[in-house]
């Protein structure tokens, strides 16, 4: 890989409706589908008439912004000069209360990412997409999808039933670390409960903001409840949840746990230090200040360059062109973002470069 051949973390396939995914679903499922005449039911997580849901040159003409392989290709990959990109498909598989629909559904897309697109672009990797609703049938799928090697990561939506840290929830963390996969959180839900602490919201971009307070709010879970320690060499991947809120939390965080620490035993080092040596960060959307010189002071509060990877997030709208990182950051930093934090969070992505 040289300097200039990075990897993207956050790409999104984008599912055309539930009729896309019926070839890749188990026949029983199928016929289930088809005579409950929800064969064209479209599950879509993210907006697509929202501005935000496209920048206005990877929109399709036709189609929903990311179903075009061959657009990808040319605006994503050949753009950004990506030597890889990592698939994060983001549809209503982990909404629906039935797990084993939610099951079936999952193993559908999983199937549908292989042969869609991995098969067909040999610079794409996936995340396997589970079924949280039943963490016993999420390691299940784990372990079916684990052996193709493109799929380097396991995906979870921020928001769900549960605080990820629960007990309930570890046999997906055992899993992931079996298999040496890191754990991606992604924004979005299956919208159970509300995305802010004080109820629904009305508008769309109070859900949007809110976002990086439930990013913080499952930060807290994993590393309160011991998911680190019991998992000693699992990472956990936040993907667009912003960064810039990350040292003042760790502060808090660091602060409460010295005076409340008899609560948690097994938090035996500073919150901090467990967030810095286990939890990675997409770099878009990118919340930084205008000033350039204030993120740098950013960066120095967060007290590591190891915790940020590279991503478009194509095809959401979050920059324009081709500069997704601010101009201030140095050579050595670029690559470290785009190259030696990616490949040193997704083992699986040097198996091709040995």
């Amino acid at each position: 890989m040289d300097h200039e051949s990075g990897v993207d973390c956050d790409v999104h396939p984008a599912v055309p409706d539930m009729a896309a995914l019926l070839p890749h679903i188990t026949p029983e499922w199928r016929e289930q589908i088809t005579i409950r005449g929800i064969d064209h039911l479209d599950l879509t997580s993210y907006p697509p008439g929202t501005p935000l849901a496209a920048r206005p040159d990877w929109r399709p003409q036709k189609g929903k912004p990311g179903s075009s392989l061959a657009m990808m290709q040319t605006q994503a990959l050949d753009a950004f000069a990506s030597r890889f990109a990592i698939c994060n498909c983001l549809w209503g598989a982990q909404a629906v209360f039935n797990a084993d629909f939610g099951l079936a559904l999952c193993q559908g897309i999983n199937n549908w990412l292989a042969a869609e697109w991995l098969d067909r672009e040999p610079r794409l990797r996936a995340s396997i997409v589970v079924p949280w609703q039943d963490p016993t049938l999420a390691a299940q799928e784990i372990d079916r999808m684990a052996p193709d090697h493109r799929f380097v990561q396991v995906l979870l939506p921020v928001m769900g039933e549960l605080p990820l840290g629960r007990r309930s929830l570890w046999p997906i963390y055992e899993a992931a670390a079996r298999h040496s996969l890191p754990v991606g959180i992604h924004a979005g839900g299956a919208y159970r409960h509300a995305p802010t602490s004080v109820g629904w919201p009305s508008y769309y971009v109070e859900d949007y903001v809110a976002q990086s307070q439930v990013f913080q709010g499952q930060l807290m879970s994993l590393v309160y409840e011991g998911v680190f320690t019991k998992f000693p060499d699992l990472q956990v991947v936040l993907i667009e949840s912003g960064f810039t809120w990350l040292p003042s939390f760790m502060w808090r965080m660091n602060k409460t746990w010295r005076g409340v620490r008899i609560e948690v035993p097994w938090v035996s080092e500073p919150p901090a230090e467990i967030i810095r040596h286990h939890v990675r960060l997409t770099t878009q959307p990118l919340d930084a200040p205008p000033d350039p010189a204030q993120l740098d002071i950013v960066m120095e509060q967060i007290g590591s360059d190891r915790m940020l990877l590279f991503s478009t997030d194509y095809p959401h709208w979050q920059f324009d062109g081709t500069q997704s990182l601010p101009a201030n950051f140095t050579p050595a930093l670029r690559r470290r973002i785009c190259v030696e934090n990616p490949l040193d969070t997704y083992p699986r992505l040097k198996e091709n470069l040995q």
